[in-house]
C-alpha cells in the first residue's frame, strides 16, 4: 500500500503515470470504436428521452399502434386552382414517390380500389345494414327492436314511408343513385346511404381515385406517404427529405402555380435535427472559445491553454464511450446537454493552475497532492448530483447523468495521471486575474465586515433583510408547469402546415385516442355502438370536433339481427306499397323475396371486413393473438379536434362501458409533476447528508455554512424564477440538483483553505471566479436554446451559479469565525 501512494505521490513517477494514461485513453477510445462500428447510433427520435409507463398490455400494444401510426405518414397538400389541376398534380407526385420504394411505401391518395371492394362486400350483406336514421325510421329504439318478440313481424310505425318518400325524390333527381339494377335489388335505395354513413367528413371527395379538399375556396390535392424507414433515424430523414425535395421540385417545375403543404412527424423530428445540430455546434463553440480566452487572460501561456483543452477531450471521451456502452445510443440532445460538460470539467485545471500560479516553487505533484482532497470530494458531490438527474424515468436525462459525471471522471483522471508530468512548467508572474481576485475578496470584506467595529456593516444588515423579502415575493409569483409537450416545440412554419391541413381533413385526429375492450369479439362490437352514441354527443356539446371508429364498419350480430328483421317487417307487410309508389314493375318481387330469406345467416365478419379495408382501419382492430398476456378485444376510436380533454374523460368515466381515454401526454406530464417534488425533496434530503459527511472534516458549524451557500442559491433561484415568469417544471428542479453540486464545490474549496492564508483565498477566489465563468459559458447558453426544456435548464443554473458564485466567498469569512471560537 505505501509503495502505490509513493508511486502516486512521487514527482519521479510522474512519467509512468503519463504512460498509465496514455494507455488508458488509448483502449477506452478503441473501445468507443468497437462500440461504433457494432451499431451504436445518434438518436434524433423525442420519444425516446420520455419516460417507459407500465401499462396494461393491450393499452400498450394500442399506443404502439397509434405511436406507428403517427411517426411514419407523411400528408403532402397541393393547393391549385382548379380541380382537374390539382388531380393531375397529385397523380405525378404519387407516380413520382413511387419511384422510390426504398424510402416511401402504401403511397396513395382517395383509396377508391378499397372502397370499391369495401361496397361490394357489404351490398352482398345489404341486408345486414341500416343507418340510425333508417332504424329509428323502421322503429328500432335504442334499447333494442320490438321486431323481435314474435316471429311475425310486427307492423311498422308509419314513419317507414318517409324512406319511400326519400327513395322517390332520389328517383326523380338527376344525381340521385337509382339505377334499374340497383332498384330490382334494393327499390328504397337504402344501401347508398349506408356508404355514406361509411365516410363522415363530407367536406372530402374523391375524383380519378385522389382525395380533394377545400382551402379558402381553392381545391387541394391530398397525397399520404409512409416512411420505410423511421422519421427520427437520421438516415431516414435524409432520404426522405431528399425524395421528397426533389418530388415537389418536379411538380414545381411543370405546374409553377401550385403551393404545397405538408404534414407529419418527419418534419417535426427534422426540424428538432437541425435545431439540435445548431445548438450543439453554437453553444459548445462559444464555450470552447470562451473558456480558452478565459484560460489565456488568467495564465497568459500556451501550455494551461493546451491543457484545458486535452482535460475537455478526455472528459469528453469518456463521457461518449460511457453513455454508448450503457444505452448503445446517444440522444442529440444529450449532446446539447452535454456541452454544459465543459464548464464544469475545466474547473479541475483552473484549480490547479490557480494553486500552482500560489506555489510557484512547488511541483506539478506537490500541487495536486495539496488540492486533490478537495478535488476528490468536488468530484464525488458532482457525481452524486448527477448521478440524482439519472434516477430520474426520463431515459433522457439519464444519459446526461451519465454523459456528465463520466465526463467529470474523465477529467479528474487526467488531472491525477497525466498533470504531473505535463504541467511541471513554470507560470508567469501574479496576473492581473490573481489580481481582481484578492481586491473583490478585499471588497467583500468592506461590504461585510465594518472596519471600524470589526462587526456586520449596515450594508450586511440591509443584505441580511433584503434578501428573504425577495425570495418571499418570487415565491408568491412562482407557478408551476409539467407539461411534456415543452421537451420540444416546432418551427411556426411547421405547426402552421399542419393546422392548415388538419382544418382541410376535417381537424384530423390528435394523440389521445379512446380504447374499447371487452372478453368477446361480439362484446366489443356492442361496446364499440354504445360508444358511438356516446361520442356523438360528445361533438354535440363541442367536446370534440370528430372521431374515427369501427362502429359503422362492423356492426354487432345483434344489430344485424334487428336490421335484418326490419328489411323482413318492410318487405312482407309493404313490398306491394313500395314499387307502386315506385312505379317498378311487380316482377322483382319473387326474387328480391328470395335474396332476403337466403340473406338471413349471411352475417358480416369482423375479419373478412378488416381484410379488405386498408391499414388505417385494420391498425385501429386489437385481436388477442397480438398481445400474448392478455385475452381480450380491443380497439382504437381516434379522436379528432379535442376542446375539451377534462370533459370527455369525465363522460367517458361516467359511462359504465368498458372504454377509457388514453392520454400518454398527460399521464408523463403528471409523472413529470410527481418526480418535480420528488426532485426538490431529494434536495433536502442530500443537503440534510452533506451536512453529517462535512462535519466530520469541518464541524457542524463550518459543515453547515458550506451546505448554505448552495441552499440560499436554490431559494434565491427559485425566487428569481417566479418574477421572471418562468413556471417550475422538471427540468428547473433537475438543474436545481447541478446548482447544489456545484455551490457546494465552490463551498469546499473556500473552506480548504486556511484561515488567514491569504494568498490561498486570493488562489480559491481567481479559481472559483473562471470555474463560475467557464459554469455560466456553457449553462447559461442553454438559456438561449429554442427547446424549453433545455431553456428551462439553462436559465436556472444561469441564476443558480450567478448567485453561488457570490455567496461562497462569504465561507472565507466563517473560517476565520470558526478558528477564533472554535468548533
Amino acid at each position: 500500500m505505501s509503495r502505490l501512494a509513493s508511486w502516486f505521490n512521487s514527482p519521479q513517477h510522474a512519467l509512468s503515470r503519463f504512460i498509465v494514461w496514455c494507455l488508458l485513453i488509448i483502449v477506452v477510445s478503441g473501445y468507443g470504436i468497437n462500440l461504433w462500428q457494432a451499431g451504436a447510433t445518434i438518436q434524433s427520435n423525442i420519444l425516446a428521452m420520455l419516460p417507459k409507463i407500465s401499462e396494461a398490455p393491450l393499452t400498450q400494444t394500442a399506443l404502439n399502434r397509434v405511436e406507428k401510426r403517427l411517426a411514419d405518414q407523411v400528408y403532402i397538400g397541393l393547393i391549385a386552382d382548379n380541380n382537374a389541376e390539382a388531380v393531375n398534380a397529385a397523380t405525378l407526385l404519387i407516380n413520382q414517390l413511387k419511384q422510390e420504394p426504398s424510402v416511401f411505401t402504401d403511397v396513395r391518395s382517395g383509396d377508391s380500389h378499397t372502397m370499391q371492394a369495401l361496397s361490394k362486400y357489404y351490398f352482398s350483406k345489404r341486408f345486414m345494414l341500416l343507418t340510425e336514421k333508417q332504424r329509428s325510421a323502421l322503429g328500432i329504439t335504442a334499447q333494442g327492436s320490438p321486431l323481435l318478440t314474435s316471429s311475425t313481424p310486427k307492423p311498422l310505425p308509419p314513419q317507414w314511408q318517409g324512406l319511400l318518400t326519400a327513395a322517390q325524390q332520389q328517383l326523380y333527381s338527376g344525381f340521385g343513385f337509382a339505377s334499374s339494377a340497383l332498384l330490382t335489388q334494393d327499390p328504397l335505395l337504402l344501401f347508398p346511404d349506408n356508404l355514406l354513413a361509411l365516410a363522415p367528413i363530407n367536406s372530402l371527395s374523391t375524383e380519378q381515385g385522389i382525395l380533394l379538399g377545400s382551402s379558402q375556396s381553392q381545391p387541394v390535392a391530398i397525397v399520404i406517404a409512409k416512411g420505410v424507414q423511421s422519421a427520427f433515424s437520421p438516415q431516414g430523414q435524409a432520404d426522405q427529405s431528399r425524395v421528397l425535395t426533389d418530388s415537389l421540385a418536379e411538380i414545381s417545375r411543370q405546374y409553377p402555380q401550385i403551393d404545397t403543404i405538408q404534414a407529419g412527424t418527419l418534419f417535426h423530428a427534422q426540424a428538432a435535427t437541425e435545431t439540435a445540430k445548431f445548438e450543439i455546434s453554437t453553444i459548445g463553440s462559444i464555450s470552447l472559445i470562451g473558456v480558452m480566452l478565459l484560460v489565456w487572460f488568467a495564465f497568459r501561456s500556451v501550455m494551461p491553454l493546451s491543457l484545458a483543452v486535452v482535460t475537455l477531450s478526455s472528459g469528453f471521451l469518456f463521457a461518449t464511450v460511457a453513455t454508448l456502452a450503457l444505452f448503445g445510443e446517444m440522444h442529440l440532445l444529450t449532446l446539447v446537454f452535454g456541452t454544459s460538460l465543459i464548464g464544469v470539467a475545466i474547473d479541475y485545471s483552473f484549480h490547479f493552475y490557480c494553486e500552482k500560479m500560489a506555489l510557484k516553487n512547488q511541483s506539478a505533484t506537490q500541487v495536486i497532492q495539496r488540492i486533490l482532497p478537495a478535488l476528490t470530494l468536488a468530484l464525488v458531490t458532482s457525481s452524486i448530483a448527477f448521478i440524482a438527474i439519472g434516477l430520474t424515468p426520463f431515459p433522457g436525462m439519464q444519459q446526461v447523468a451519465i454523459f456528465c459525471a463520466a465526463g467529470l471522471f474523465g477529467a479528474y483522471l487526467t488531472l491525477v495521471f497525466a498533470y504531473p508530468l505535463l504541467a511541471n512548467h513554470r507560470l508567469p508572474s501574479a496576473t492581473k486575474a490573481l489580481s481582481w481576485a484578492s481586491r473583490y475578496l478585499n471588497w467583500l470584506n468592506t461590504i461585510i465586515i465594518s472596519p471600524t467595529d470589526r462587526k456586520l456593516s449596515k450594508t450586511a444588515i440591509v443584505m441580511m433583510v433584503g434578501i428573504p423579502l425577495f425570495i418571499g415575493l418570487g415565491f408568491t409569483q412562482l407557478s408551476n408547469d409539467d407539461d411534456i409537450r415543452n421537451l420540444q416545440q416546432s418551427p411556426d412554419r411547421i405547426v402552421q402546415a399542419e393546422n392548415q391541413l388538419r382544418q382541410i381533413l376535417s381537424g384530423g385526429t390528435d394523440n389521445q385516442f379512446i380504447l374499447a375492450s371487452a372478453d368477446t369479439e361480439q362484446g366489443l362490437l356492442s361496446q364499440l355502438e354504445q360508444t358511438q352514441s356516446l361520442l356523438s354527443q360528445a361533438v354535440e356539446a363541442n367536446e370534440i370536433q370528430s372521431f374515427v371508429s369501427l362502429s359503422p364498419y362492423l356492426p354487432s350480430k345483434l344489430q344485424q339481427q334487428q336490421n335484418y328483421q326490419a328489411y323482413q317487417a318492410l318487405y312482407l307487410q309493404h313490398l306491394d306499397d313500395i314499387t307502386a309508389g315506385l312505379g317498378i314493375d311487380e316482377s322483382i318481387k319473387p326474387a328480391l323475396l328470395k335474396q332476403l330469406e337466403q340473406a338471413s345467416s349471411q352475417f358480416i365478419e369482423p375479419n373478412a371486413v378488416l381484410n379488405i379495408a386498408g391499414d388505417d382501419l385494420a391498425a385501429l382492430w386489437l385481436a388477442p393473438s397480438e398481445h400474448s398476456q392478455s385475452q381480450q378485444y380491443g380497439s382504437i376510436i381516434l379522436l379528432g379536434g379535442i376542446n375539451d380533454l377534462t370533459a370527455l374523460t369525465q363522460r367517458v368515466n361516467d359511462s359504465q362501458l368498458s372504454i377509457t381515454v388514453v392520454d400518454k401526454v398527460g399521464e408523463i406530464s403528471q409523472l413529470m409533476s410527481q418526480f418535480r417534488l420528488i426532485t426538490l425533496q431529494l434536495l433536502a434530503l442530500v443537503c440534510a447528508i452533506a451536512i453529517v459527511i462535512f462535519s466530520v472534516r469541518f464541524g457542524l458549524k463550518l459543515a453547515a455554512a458550506i451546505v448554505l451557500v448552495p441552499v440560499s442559491s436554490i431559494l434565491l433561484t427559485l425566487a428569481s424564477l417566479g418574477i421572471v415568469g418562468s413556471p417550475l417544471s422538471l427540468f428547473h428542479a433537475l438543474a436545481l440538483i447541478l446548482v447544489l453540486g456545484i455551490g457546494i464545490d465552490y463551498s469546499l474549496f473556500f473552506a480548504s483553505v486556511k484561515p488567514h492564508k491569504k494568498a490561498g483565498a486570493n488562489g480559491v477566489m481567481m479559481a472559483v471566479f473562471m470555474s463560475a465563468c467557464s459554469t455560466l459559458l456553457a449553462f447559461g447558453l442553454l438559456a438561449l436554446s429554442q427547446t424549453n426544456a433545455i431553456h428551462y435548464f439553462g436559465l436556472t443554473l444561469l441564476f443558480g451559479i450567478g448567485f453561488t458564485f457570490l455567496l461562497a466567498p462569504l465561507i472565507s469569512f466563517i473560517t476565520r469565525e470558526v478558528t477564533q471560537y472554535g468548533k
